[in-house]
């Protein structure tokens, strides 16, 4: 079988040669790449003649994967495959797998960070401080105590609720299906409505379906408190981008932090939150930590070789 990985995936280049020479050793040609193109000619240069391909969350359409004749298997470094034209692997017999439970840690721990954020101004007066001036009138605001609402009860909404809890919080859940663990660590299922309502900072933790596309829609930001604060490290287009963006812009929201977009960052510069107050805009970076990425390559090369197990 001939194994590609498309990009580095924070992999050292002496860890590759270590996959290179076990696959070897099973009659198997592994080529792997140390940096990340995203241009379709690139990847169809890869993948071109591919069995398994390695990939994280770089757009796979169709007009790629029909390029690539021979790919039987794709295992996804990364958890959400919505960039990935799964009809097309569907149809042609490509199996997909992702890499779940990599990141909850890391998503969870930037989410809550972000909260912190928000409330005591961090980042705010990062700058005023950098600007030569002192605390003037700034005064913050405590995470204890507050309501969160946390929408999306998988493992990365049930991390974050472990660790609002161990803040002191109140916890209003929403999910489309209750789940035991979740009542047991003190969170109260509710409709997402009453969550938007009644929450003082909203938390986004939900796969990107065509259910959730614009779940946090004009509507429901209309719902929440003038002081309240939402967090997205789900995906972008969960929420209304442009409606959040007037929310603040119209002080009805008093502010966000988004790791997520419509896109990959790169923004555009005339992208609406770039412009919206009290936003934190961070570059899609909650996956993103050293224990992750040594967590991730472990599961997906697992995945490589229970796949090649199967067809022997």
């Amino acid at each position: 079988m001939n194994i590609v990985c498309v990009e580095p995936l924070g992999i050292s280049e002496a860890k590759f040669e270590e996959l290179k020479a076990e696959f070897a050793s099973q009659g198997h040609a592994f080529t792997y790449y140390m940096d990340r193109r995203e241009d379709a000619g690139t990847l169809v240069d890869r993948m071109h003649d591919a069995h398994i391909a390695v990939i994280s969350n770089i757009p796979l359409p169709a007009t790629v994967l029909g390029q690539c004749p021979d790919l039987k298997y794709l295992s996804v470094a990364f958890t959400g495959l919505d960039h990935i034209d799964q009809a097309y692997c569907h149809e042609h017999g490509v199996q997909v797998q992702n890499a779940a439970g990599y990141s909850t840690v890391a998503v969870s721990e930037l989410a809550v960070g972000l909260m912190l954020d928000l409330l005591r101004l961090i980042t705010a007066l990062d700058a005023v401080t950098r600007a030569g001036q002192g605390r003037g009138a700034f005064l913050g605001r405590e995470l204890h105590g507050k309501t969160v609402g946390v929408v999306g009860t998988g493992a990365i909404g049930t991390a974050t609720i472990r660790l609002l809890k161990a803040f002191g919080c109140k916890v209003l859940a929403y999910n489309r299906t209750r789940h035991h663990e979740v009542e047991g660590l003190g969170a109260i299922y509710t409709d997402l409505d009453t969550l938007m309502r009644e929450s003082d900072l909203v938390t986004l933790h939900l796969p990107l379906t065509a259910e959730t596309r614009h779940l946090i829609s004009r509507e429901r930001l209309a719902l929440m408190k003038p002081t309240a604060l939402l967090v997205n490290t789900a995906r972008g287009p969960v929420v209304d981008i442009p409606a959040l963006a007037e929310a603040l812009a119209e002080g009805r929201l008093a502010g966000a932090a988004v790791d997520v977009y419509e896109q990959e960052p790169p923004l555009p510069s005339g992208h609406p939150l770039l412009a919206a107050p009290n936003c934190i805009c961070l570059p899609h970076v909650g996956f993103a930590t050293r224990e992750a990425f040594d967590i991730r390559a472990g599961i997906v090369f697992d995945h490589v070789r229970a796949y090649l197990a199967s067809i022997k």
